[in-house]
């Protein structure tokens, strides 16, 4: 099994808790998650709201498995799950009457990962 680099106990128990989820449900989705999280936070991804804005449609659910950050503007409301956002990404994102959820939360709402989108 690869080794978690992480040293923040909330990760961890949120990588665990999405390769428990991955085996449960047979998604891929939250695999994908649980690999990307593990890696080190140097490589760990960072997406701005412009990016997020860019790439989905009104209405759409995306993952990011990382930060979201404020850099940008939102249009249209999105339904974003990360591992944590900046104070003025989830501004933008409420704003814009979206969404900000945590991954965790995202993995009880959609435990199958239908339609999300993963972003990063």
């Amino acid at each position: 099994m690869k080794k978690v680099n992480a040293t923040n106990p909330e990760l961890i128990a949120l990588i665990r808790d999405l390769k428990i989820q991955s085996r449960e449900n047979k998604t891929e989705l939250w695999r994908s998650l649980a690999d990307s999280l593990s890696s080190s936070k140097r490589s760990r991804v960072a997406v701005n709201v412009s990016k997020l804005n860019r790439y989905t449609k009104e209405g759409e659910i995306v993952a990011v498995p990382g930060k979201v950050l404020g850099a940008g503007i939102a249009n249209h409301p999105i339904t974003v799950a990360a591992f944590t956002f900046s104070d003025s990404a989830a501004s933008k994102i409420k704003n814009a009457k979206g969404t900000c959820l945590s991954i965790r939360d995202l993995m009880k709402k959609n435990p199958e990962g239908k339609n999300v989108k993963l972003m990063g």
